[in-house]
């Protein structure tokens, strides 16, 4: 089952102002949403944390700490999804940045339906792995935290959305603990002899 946090409401403002603004809409590179027929609403607002491993010295035993990138929310048109909006912290307060589609929302719908089903309680959230173009699902346990809250639990599970990066399977849960070794291991490890150095 899953208890999401909600949302800070000048968040939820500003998708309501940019779904309400025919530039805004006209303007965004989302054929579906521009395109879709009736009322769209703004659902399941998600806390986007990112986790930046090669910049962490973590203590043994201990999981790295996240940062708060934003809130994303799926936007709903009359039958289905069809577009995500992402709100950013600007010193003004919460903003919107921008409607995007792709295969991560069709991803997130399917991640989101399966920890539904879950015997356990959850607080759902996304956590992105910029080094290895990664998204999960994070499945928090502290269902009363503040989804602006930075830490990973060991045992809370992270869920790759696809496209999952290669060798790691997608909609599959991982505890923390077991996934983590194996994000770091990717992204500190040398090339392999013969590989293209990086740009």
């Amino acid at each position: 089952m899953l208890r999401p946090s909600p949302a800070p409401a000048p968040a939820l403002r500003s998708v309501l102002a940019a779904l309400g603004s025919p530039t805004a809409v006209r303007e965004a590179r989302t054929p579906a949403l521009r395109s879709a027929q009736g009322p769209l609403s703004p659902e399941l607002p998600l806390p986007v944390h990112v986790l930046d491993v090669r910049d962490q010295v973590v203590a043994q035993g201990q999981a790295p700490r996240t940062r708060l990138a934003g809130w994303r929310f799926l936007i709903r048109g009359t039958d289905r999804t069809v577009a995500a909006a992402d709100t950013m912290l600007t010193p003004d307060g919460w903003s919107f940045s921008h409607f995007f589609e792709g295969p991560y929302i069709t991803a997130t719908e399917r991640a989101l339906l399966h920890a539904e089903a879950l015997p356990t309680s959850y607080q759902p959230r996304l956590l992105s792995v910029p080094e290895l173009y990664m998204l999960t699902l994070w499945l928090h346990g502290d269902t009363e935290a503040d989804g602006a809250s930075a830490t990973l639990d060991p045992a809370d599970l992270l869920v790759p959305l696809a496209p999952a990066p290669p060798g790691i399977a997608a909609h599959r849960p991982h505890r923390v603990a077991d996934l983590l070794p194996v994000l770091t291991l990717r992204v500190t490890s040398p090339p392999l002899l013969g590989s293209p150095a990086p740009a």
